[in-house]
């Protein structure tokens, strides 16, 4: 049997589907030969799949790179339900558990290991990897080791230091869903490939819809349109006040609808994201932090109420929508105010260097870390808390610890909902033993072992409401008994909380000594810059397909669409699209060359005059023919 059989047996077996769609074949069939791979797939395109069959085929690990530990550990509990073995790595465990879990990875035949980037630079991992059976090694949203990329993050440029741990013949796959041709390149050359190997879906969504509409009273719009179009769908916000705001007038309006942010809690979040992924309610308002992980095919439509950062988040965030192959909307909205303000969120973006500086010292004093010490701890971190106490903006802060990191001095993650988690510290005999001679304890254990498996060789996360409601008694009960085995030593019992966590990558620096470049500072901004002003343009553009604006934006072939406010505008001169483009292309060359009246013009062409005046109209009308005091026409680049 030939690799790619093994892998569509496994295929049908675990996730039930009979063939793969065409450019995971190609990833997998790269893979199989030994090749550094670097694929793009846009969103929903079943990128994981690509590393988690290779990871279940034959003998050896797979190492799974990825900077979102809520998305790591969902499909670690995800393969976990088809006896998949598998486990995730991240900076919210102690080092015993880390210990036990690379334990289990050499020596238990587990398939796939997850990690945060941050980890990776670990002293233990640096010892024990070698250990293990490594047979590739992938790297999620591979775009964050891209400083030309929308989400650049620091820690990602250590992961082509892996190679001399596992070995150079291990082959690498990188996967993203939006990455320009010079972020493309990027990538490859920043993981070190062996040789170039890009493998690209196209983008082209043939059954999305693209519209920008420029609308004096959004709300009125967006109850006309939430009434004409029928299905679920998302509408994308950029602060958490603005999601509850919408969605209360949604509901006001006897329209089914639910917010989300990143300011609830995660069993909040869960919740919700599952009630709107069963269909209640019909409408998710919410901010980005709402996507990650959503398996929802039947989205009709996502609209943005306000202008995105950049085309990378427009594009991710609108290609929720129609992942079942039928029609659908993306939508973007704005007041001509919108853009003035995008651009103003640079301000904001970037705080001033000394505020920084700032930023870095109350957070030391918060944590309490001295200067020259610190290097790789991990600290619980309440942003909300840390916010209230200095009666800070957390926008600031928000950003300037991101840029802390940029700097590489921390690391900051998402914040982490940790479960308890128990490990049997004796043998099943010793803890027989220990049962027989304590009788009061012996029918906790007995609950404990028959509501979850697993204890005597890894942490196993334990739920005590659960355990509670199982047993009758209260949750304080059930952490008691727990609290006593673990100061018995029978087990080591770690109790939930739910915390983002800072790594101090380098000691404490006094002030002085904290240097945060200028240029960097700069740089940075500028690229931002660069990105919404690409976001901006698509926006306000009205002579080009909205379609082609984006293959365009990412280096991928396009032709116009046909469906997107654009091409419907031009669809009502009642002209092909080689009628069109002929007679645009005629008048292009000739005004670039000589301004002249549309008398002149009309004589210069070689088109029907009827046609030729539709073409002319259409391009005043949108703006790129212009006419100067004395009536000439002048083609507006």
């Amino acid at each position: 049997m030939n690799r790619l059989d093994e892998y569509r047996k496994i295929l049908t077996r675990y996730w039930g589907f009979t063939s793969f769609r065409p450019l995971q074949e190609e990833i997998l069939k790269s893979v199989a030969e030994g090749n550094d791979t670097l694929g793009l797939m846009p969103t929903g395109g079943g990128k994981s799949l690509t590393f988690q069959i290779p990871a279940v085929a034959g003998e050896g690990l797979c190492i799974v790179i990825t900077p979102l530990i809520a998305l790591m550990k969902d499909q670690v509990d995800k393969l976990r339900q088809m006896d998949i073995r598998a486990m995730a790595i991240h900076s919210g465990m102690t080092r015993e558990e880390i210990d036990i879990s690379f334990d289990n990875c050499i020596y238990g035949d587990y398939k796939i290991l997850y990690m945060s980037p941050e980890r990776i630079r670990s002293e233990i991992f640096e010892k024990r990897v070698g250990a293990m059976n490594v047979k590739l090694v992938a790297v999620d949203e591979a775009h964050c080791i891209s400083q030309w990329g929308y989400d650049f993050r620091p820690s990602y440029l250590h992961i082509a230091g892996i190679r001399k741990l596992v070995g150079d013949d291990v082959p690498l796959l990188a996967l993203t869903a939006t990455a320009t041709t010079r972020v493309v390149e990027d990538i490859m050359d920043k993981l070190e490939f062996r040789k170039p190997n890009v493998l690209k879906a196209s983008f082209d969504r043939k059954n999305l819809v693209y519209l920008v509409r420029r609308v004096e009273d959004k709300e009125k719009y967006l109850l006309d349109t939430l009434q004409k179009v029928k299905g679920s769908g998302i509408i994308y916000v950029r602060n958490r006040k603005k999601t509850r705001e919408i969605a209360r007038f949604l509901l006001e309006n006897k329209i089914s609808a639910d917010y989300y942010n990143a300011g609830l809690s995660s069993e909040q979040r869960e919740l919700k994201q599952n009630a709107w992924t069963s269909g209640k309610p019909r409408i998710i308002v919410a901010t980005n932090a709402f996507g990650m992980g959503i398996d929802k095919a039947e989205v009709r439509f996502v609209i943005h109420w306000d202008i995105p950062d950049s085309i990378e988040s427009y594009f991710q965030e609108s290609g929720r929508a129609g992942r079942d192959g039928k029609k659908a909307w993306a939508v973007q909205i704005y007041y001509d105010s919108d853009i003035s303000r995008a651009k103003d969120r640079v301000n904001r973006k970037f705080p001033p260097v000394d505020y920084i500086k700032n930023i870095y010292d109350l957070l030391c004093n918060y944590l309490q870390v001295p200067v020259g010490s610190g290097k790789n701890v991990v600290f619980d971190f309440n942003m909300a808390e840390f916010v209230s106490r200095y009666r800070l903006s957390i926008t600031g802060v928000y950003n300037s610890l991101r840029f802390l990191e940029r700097e590489k001095y921390i690391e900051l993650t998402e914040e982490l909902n940790n479960p308890s988690r128990v490990f049997f510290k004796v043998s099943r005999d010793d803890l027989y033993k220990f049962q027989v001679a304590n009788a009061t304890l012996d029918g906790f254990i007995k609950l404990l072992l028959r509501s979850y498996t697993g204890m005597f060789t890894e942490y196993v996360p334990v739920n005590e409401e659960i355990l509670a409601r199982k047993s009758g008694l209260s949750r304080d009960d059930i952490y008691k008994f727990l609290l006593n085995l673990s100061k018995k030593d029978i087990i080591n019992y770690i109790p939930g909380k739910k915390t983002a966590l800072i790594i101090f990558t380098e000691e404490r620096l006094d002030r002085k000594s904290l240097y945060i470049s200028p240029e960097n500072h700069r740089d940075v901004m500028e690229k931002y810059l660069e990105r919404l002003d690409e976001m901006i343009k698509y926006v306000t553009s009205k002579s080009k397909c909205r379609a082609s604006m984006l293959l365009d934006y990412f280096g991928q072939e396009s032709v116009r669409c046909g469906m997107c406010d654009v091409c419907m505008s031009r669809n009502e001169l009642d002209m092909s699209k080689y009628e069109f483009d002929q007679i645009l292309d005629e008048i292009k060359v000739i005004l670039q060359n000589e301004e002249m009246t549309t008398d002149k013009l009309l004589s210069e062409l070689d088109a029907e005059k009827d046609e030729a005046i539709k073409v002319i109209r259409w391009l005043l009308d949108h703006d790129k023919i212009l006419k100067d005091n004395n009536e000439n026409l002048i083609w507006n680049n």
